[in-house]
């Protein structure tokens, strides 16, 4: 795919690259691009699991294309399916998603970053949320960071915008692992295949899980799990993978999974 996002497809993983020189800023038509690309990947039942990162060495994302704004792009605008930068938004989005942080990370950067489910970081990558400095909210950050990471960090990083480097985000616990620059995508590959060679069903059934628990109270969406109220758990408790990871113990062999 040309453009700003550009894809790479190897087996079942899907590598998606934020390409808009010179920082990978998101304007609106590239969020609507990115919810396409994410929702075709969440409907392919051949793709597994997504990497996304930025094009070059200085940045990931910096959020929110502040001069397509001034051009006209409005800020509350058609950001497509996905919601800003295609995934923080998509519904039923229960495939594996790695964030390679190449870089700068802030504002809608960050918040696209948190949209993901594992987060590597280059050595050099920064992190902030400096919203406040101009005036707006970090709303999607608001939101999700407090339940990422200590209340008093989170807190302190919407009301002043300070910058973490890599190894204090990784203190925190946002970002996973932290690697060298040269070989950040090779460790996203590996961690990537590591995932494609799992049971999609399961990893389905546990994003699932966690988003219904987000709002719900411990035993209700126990109860859901277990009365199979859940569409993913049903699905995953009736498919042949199920019962080919139950003979793949008593034969001690490894499972193959087959995603149905």
């Amino acid at each position: 795919m040309t453009g700003p996002v550009k894809t790479r497809i190897v087996g079942h993983v899907l590598e998606v690259t934020l390409d808009r020189p010179k920082a990978n800023a998101v304007d609106l038509a590239t969020s609507r691009i990115m919810g396409e690309v994410f929702r075709d990947f969440r409907d392919n039942p051949d793709l597994r699991v997504a990497i996304l990162t930025g094009a070059g060495e200085k940045f990931f994302c910096p959020g929110w294309d502040l001069k397509a704004a001034n051009d006209g792009d409005a800020v509350d605008g058609d950001y497509g399916v996905g919601g800003f930068g295609g995934l923080q938004e998509l519904p039923h989005m229960n495939k594996p998603v790695i964030c390679a942080v190449n870089g700068i990370c802030f504002g809608g950067g960050l918040e696209i970053a948190l949209s993901c489910d594992i987060i590597l970081a280059a050595e050099h990558a920064s992190f902030a949320l400096p919203e406040i400095r101009s005036g707006t909210v970090a709303d999607a950050a608001s939101i999700k960071l407090p339940k990422r990471i200590p209340y008093h960090i989170a807190m302190e990083m919407l009301f002043t915008g300070r910058w973490l480097d890599a190894e204090e985000a990784h203190r925190w616990g946002f970002v996973n692992h932290i690697h060298k620059a040269d070989e950040l995508m090779a460790e996203a590959w590996k961690m990537a295949e590591l995932l494609a060679s799992g049971p999609p069903l399961v990893f389905a059934a546990i994003k699932e899980v966690v988003r219904e628990a987000e709002g719900e109270k411990f035993q209700d969406t126990m109860n859901k799990v277990t009365r199979r109220q859940l569409r993913t758990v049903d699905t995953l408790y009736g498919s042949e993978d199920n019962l080919e990871g139950f003979r793949a113990f008593t034969e001690k062999r490894d499972p193959v999974w087959k995603g149905r």
